[in-house]
């Protein structure tokens, strides 16, 4: 829509009709037409401050303003509709299309029919509570705050990252720590997550981590090679989440701030000596979390895992992934190569 406050402003500081159109991006004959109308109508500037654009374009086009003979786009249901997988404008139009032609009234072009969408959109901005298929998606992350195991003989504190997964359906999670987030340990932290469940979900969806995805970028996604084996040994496929989107994997990072009261926060007074002591007490805690009632509707994490999800898992490969080192060797003149030193 044409900004008409913004060219009844111009006008008023007598800009030329060129620039009012370069100002509001619009063509000269539409400018001029606007001033014409105006003055026709006696609107000149300041106008009320309430006074919105749409009110100015009924008023200098009254014919346009009548809606009788055009259907409006129900913006609500659009926005409903697009959160469906394989969605788009395109199909919604052409469904309004013939909902119009049943209802013996004209559509609006695809354009207006987009613009109608945008401007409820940018108004809102509403998001859609999508209800997850159970089975699907298995989001992985690891936790910004750290457990500390102490060294027996000196004392000093040594990092441990945890690892956490969650289901989106049934938010059924699963934690544990390791002494670093390198390679071994992220596909460990995998292959205890699945046999954590009992089963496999059709999906993963993990960060950018370089243990994860060599390169994402729009034209192609890299994943890393043993991580991609890994994937294919459990018959899933690893989806990233886009970079810098976050609620790609908002349980994962919901989960991940739960977590960090739940687990980290609770332990954070106690005194670890060993990676297994720290994990065996992170259960303890998980099993509590799992089993904690939800808020707003009745059951726990762990019933609605039970009841509702734990049969749409795949099942477990007959053995777990044995992780390969894949590495690059240069071959010396005499033939010989280096592994391992």
């Amino acid at each position: 829509m044409v900004n008409y406050r913004e060219v009844l402003r111009m006008r008023s500081q007598d800009y030329s009709h060129r620039q009012v159109a370069a100002s509001v991006h619009s063509s000269r004959s539409t400018i001029s037409e606007i001033i014409k109308l105006a003055d026709a109508k006696g609107l000149v500037w300041p106008l009320p401050p309430n006074m919105s654009n749409q009110e100015i374009r009924n008023l200098l086009y009254p014919q346009r303003a009548c809606e009788s003979g055009r259907k409006l786009p129900d913006c609500a249901y659009l926005h409903k509709e697009l959160a469906k997988s394989g969605v788009t404008l395109t199909l919604l139009w052409s469904e309004y299309c013939e909902q119009a032609q049943t209802e013996r009234l004209i559509p609006y072009q695809y354009t207006q029919f987009c613009d109608y969408y945008r401007s409820y959109a940018r108004k809102t901005k509403a998001t859609m509570r999508i209800k997850r298929k159970p089975g699907e998606l298995l989001e992985v992350d690891w936790a910004g705050k750290t457990l500390f195991v102490y060294d027996e003989i000196t004392g000093e504190p040594l990092p441990c990252y945890v690892f956490v997964a969650s289901l989106p359906c049934s938010l059924y999670s699963y934690a544990e720590a390791f002494p670093s987030m390198a390679m071994e340990h992220w596909i460990n932290a995998h292959i205890h997550a699945y046999r954590f469940f009992g089963g496999v979900t059709r999906i993963l969806v993990p960060d950018n981590l370089k243990t994860a995805v060599t390169k994402h970028s729009r034209a192609e996604i890299v994943l890393n090679r043993v991580y991609q084996e890994m994937a294919e040994h459990y018959n899933t496929a690893v989806i990233p989440a886009r970079p810098a989107a976050p609620k790609d994997k908002p349980n994962a990072e919901g989960t991940v701030g739960i977590l960090s009261t739940w687990i980290i926060a609770a332990l954070r007074n106690e005194k670890f000596f060993t990676l297994s002591e720290l994990n065996a007490a992170i259960r303890e805690k998980l099993a509590e979390f799992n089993a904690k009632p939800f808020q707003k509707k009745n059951g726990s994490r762990l019933s609605a895992f039970e009841k509702e999800e734990r049969s749409f898992l795949q099942p477990l490969p007959a053995s777990p992934y044995e992780m390969a080192v894949w590495s690059t060797a240069t071959i010396q003149p005499d033939y010989l190569i280096t592994v391992e030193k």
